[in-house]
């Protein structure tokens, strides 16, 4: 990294040092903006914008709105992530992992109404850039950690599976309705059964489709650029339009109006459910790149900040006739490989693109939808995990089924009620981790310090009348009662009569209310069997909810133990075998 980098290592403690002024990291980065970054960020910015124009009209598409919207929810946003975003690098717009959710609710609310579409995807936006402020805000900017790498692997395979299937009628030029994925391939597979293909979009499309891929190896080649400006010449010098070959048309002149999106006759709950699926899926792509060029520059970047800066981004982006937007895979690193130094590069690319609406909008006139189709197609195919699934299947096979599982909700039920099955996954697997925690039975090892499971090391000795048991996991109304079973079968199988139980609580991180309830019913349980229950290094913060849970006088202080030895040791000296 060279030493002028905008990016350095000790950022986020200064812009916590800067009070209110880190919620807005753009201007901090303007006040202490360099000269030399101005050319680069300037030629960035111009390199980008020749991905921002098809990319945003093919995403546009696929989200079931008209592909100037595209435009409009690449402009706004940029400029408002470049005030909001903490991230120096990060290019946001419309993109194609939420092409299948957001077209899911807008296909269910419109029948074939451009202004209707465009209202509800505006409300979508506004709905998730509200979402993910207020969680920005409250602090809960790692919600998304909770969904296990598995579980984002299979929903993001249906939702990459579903835009896919989406984009190939267009690609075929084949009218199909929206009734599901499988119903849609199965209705595509009718149709050119039955010869309904148009010859010559299909080969529009295909032949983007391969130019793109074959051009995907070259980094620094803006193959979608090359791919849609060779599809265009070939309609308009052929003339394929007057054989069926679908064009974009005529884009309205102009820049985006501020709009308040409203439409009182449609499914409020629909649109709310779907946005905040929009916002999980958007904050958890953007969270993950935003990490991962934060760690290429030795920094970090704020994630409640960055959700933030993604509903400031979203909430401009609907209220300006835009639609729900996320960080790009594909056009951050053109960026960064364009010398992008600063988020005025993200500035300059919305301006371009601007004046591209006021200057000449007729250039995309002859754009083909089938070429746009394959961008959309191509993005698809770069959203599916393969390769680390299998490591998955060969070291964890459980959690290898439950990212199937989550693939075909979203294949099966589409995509919003598919993310919906995700997240009650994530759920059920993070319960059932702290539901069934691993426990043990300690003892002393020869040649060993410390305490050993008994299970692991059938030569341990145990303390005559002692148990030591230890407990990995937070104790909470899940495991509670599983907690107080195991510990009394301990207490049955020992080979001595039990007189103290000492539970190595350093793994217990946690305690709620039905928990405390039953180590009062166990302490009772204990005490009419002539059994004193003590802890051992048991955390700080799990001690002051003992005593706000009024457990403190009824166990006694006595009973807490820095560490395992002295808790042996104080029994020891107590009831000496």
């Amino acid at each position: 990294m060279s030493p002028d980098h905008p990016v350095f290592a000790d950022e986020s403690s200064k812009q916590r040092a800067l009070g209110w002024q880190r919620w807005l990291p753009g201007l901090v980065t303007l006040k202490h903006y360099q000269a030399a970054w101005l050319t680069k960020d300037i030629a960035a910015g111009l390199v980008l914008t020749t991905m921002l124009v098809p990319v945003g009209i093919a995403y546009a598409e696929a989200s079931g709105v008209p592909g100037v919207y595209g435009l409009y929810a690449t402009i706004v946003p940029l400029l408002a992530y470049a005030i909001f975003g903490p991230s120096r690098i990060l290019v946001l717009g419309p993109d194609s992992a939420l092409a299948a959710p957001i077209l899911a609710v807008v296909v269910s609310m419109v029948a074939n109404d451009p202004s209707r579409a465009v209202a509800v995807a505006s409300m979508m936006a506004v709905v998730s850039g509200l979402f993910c402020i207020v969680l920005g805000l409250l602090r809960l900017g790692f919600i998304t950690e909770l969904l296990s790498k598995p579980i984002r692997y299979g929903y993001m395979n249906g939702i990459a599976l579903t835009v896919l299937i989406s984009q190939l009628p267009k690609l075929f030029a084949i009218p199909v309705e929206d009734q599901g994925p499988l119903r849609e391939i199965v209705d595509l597979v009718l149709s050119i059964a039955e010869g309904k293909v148009n010859v010559y979009s299909l080969a529009v499309g295909a032949g983007s489709l391969v130019l793109i891929l074959f051009l995907k190896r070259f980094e620094r080649v803006p193959g979608i650029l090359i791919a849609v400006i060779i599809a265009t010449l070939a309609v308009t010098v052929f003339k394929l339009d007057a054989h069926g070959v679908k064009v974009l048309g005529t884009i309205p002149q102009g820049l985006p109006k501020f709009v308040v999106p409203w439409l009182s006759d449609v499914d409020l709950m629909k649109i709310v459910l779907g946005s905040c699926a929009v916002a999980l899926i958007s904050f958890a792509d953007t969270s993950v790149l935003s990490r991962t060029f934060a760690a290429r520059y030795n920094t970090r970047v704020d994630p409640n900040q960055e959700m933030v800066g993604l509903g400031a981004a979203n909430l401009a982006a609907g209220f300006f006739q835009g639609f729900p937007i996320s960080s790009s895979s594909s056009r951050t690193p053109v960026a960064e490989a364009a010398g992008s130094r600063t988020q005025l590069t993200g500035v300059v690319g919305a301006i371009a693109v601007a004046l591209l609406l006021v200057a000449a909008p007729n250039l995309m006139r002859y754009l083909p939808n089938s070429a746009l189709a394959a961008v959309v197609i191509a993005a698809a195919i770069g959203l599916f995990e393969f390769a680390d699934l299998k490591r998955i299947y060969r070291i964890q096979r459980w959690e290898f089924w439950l990212s199937v599982a989550c693939f075909v909700g979203v294949a099966v039920f589409g995509a919003i009620p598919g993310i919906c099955i995700a997240v009650v996954i994530a759920v059920m697997e993070f319960l059932w981790d702290g539901w069934r925690p691993h426990f043990a039975v300690m003892g002393r090892v020869e040649g060993l310090r410390g305490y050993h499971d008994t299970k692991r090391y059938p030569q341990a000795k145990q303390v005559p009348g002692l148990l030591l048991f230890r407990w990995d996991a937070p104790l909470f109304f899940a495991n509670a009662e599983l907690f107080q079973e195991r510990l009394l079968e301990a207490v049955d199988a020992a080979p001595t009569s039990i007189r103290r139980i000492v539970v190595a609580a350093e793994p217990v991180t946690s305690i709620d209310v039905t928990s405390a309830d039953m180590l009062r019913e166990l302490n009772a349980t204990l005490a009419a069997r002539g059994i004193d229950l003590h802890f051992a290094e048991m955390k700080d913060p799990v001690r002051d909810k003992l005593k706000r849970f009024e457990l403190m006088g009824v166990i006694g202080d006595e009973s807490f133990h820095p560490t395992v030895g002295s808790a042996v040791d104080d029994y020891l000296n107590l009831a000496p075998p």
